[in-house]
């Protein structure tokens, strides 16, 4: 395959999707890996695109068709996903709130399981960014968490805030933690139902130095769907202990730390 039209593909990817990762072009072009990170770096010089940790994404601000804003997201709506596996999802909001430090940023990514962190945040004068309602609702009872959010459309039915790829909406924020739910964990990586969700989640990512996914151990048999991110970009997840030996081993021998929420 050409340059010329291995450029082309990789163009026609971030045009759809605003992110793209390393390991789907790889996939996706005729080229080996050092072929393709030299495309990357031609690109990235001319302004083409910008080279980001695990893939590319849309340069922001690039003169690029106004994109049109879906009215409903695919997935499961968020008074569904709420009802589901509650005990674990409380377990696993437990476990992963006491990874938070006094008095540091961090940023929580809207979802029915990343919701149960917040009744065990107060007195830890957090800044929280989310793009989460139901988040901000949880937060709003406790006086010292500051709260920020993003810039973008409402979607009702998860109740979150989203902007269309390669709109910069985010503040200028930067947290040392991540906290993200996900539609599905495989070994591909973490994946959401829809692909406007993958766009945000990805400036998400960007923003933070570890990733922590928090997952009930049902989201390993899910669905396929868009991939955010690969294993290899995930620090930590936090599930239940029915997690499958299989899918922890998974998950270990991509380097990710497992921590079993009681």
């Amino acid at each position: 395959m050409h340059a010329n039209e291995r450029e082309r593909l990789i163009s026609e990817l971030l045009d759809g999707r605003g992110f793209v990762s390393f390991q789907e072009l790889d996939r996706q072009l005729d080229a080996s890996p050092a072929t393709i990170r030299r495309d990357l770096e031609r690109m990235a010089r001319r302004g083409d695109l910008k080279r980001v940790r695990g893939g590319a994404e849309l340069v922001r601000g690039a003169p690029k068709p106004a994109p049109q804003m879906p009215l409903h997201l695919s997935g499961a709506p968020f008074h569904e996903n709420i009802a589901r596996n509650t005990a674990q999802k409380e377990a696993i909001g437990r476990a992963a709130a006491a990874l938070c430090r006094e008095g540091e940023g961090v940023m929580i990514d809207g979802g029915s399981t990343t919701l149960q962190m917040c009744p065990h945040l107060p007195g830890l004068n957090l800044q929280v960014l989310t793009n989460s309602l139901h988040i901000v609702s949880a937060l709003l009872s406790q006086p010292s968490t500051r709260i920020l959010v993003p810039a973008g459309s409402v979607f009702r039915e998860q109740n979150i805030i989203l902007s269309a790829a390669g709109e910069e909406s985010m503040p200028r924020f930067h947290a040392p933690r991540l906290f993200m739910g996900a539609a599905a964990l495989g070994p591909q990586g973490l994946m959401q139902a829809d692909v406007v969700l993958v766009a945000a989640e990805r400036r998400l990512i960007e923003k933070a130095d570890e990733i922590i996914v928090l997952v009930d151990s049902s989201k390993f048999t899910g669905p396929s769907g868009h991939v955010v991110c690969e294993l290899a970009e995930i620090d930590t997840v936090i599930t239940d202990a029915g997690v499958k030996d299989v899918h922890r081993l998974m998950l270990e021998a991509a380097g990710v730390h497992v921590i079993i929420a009681a």
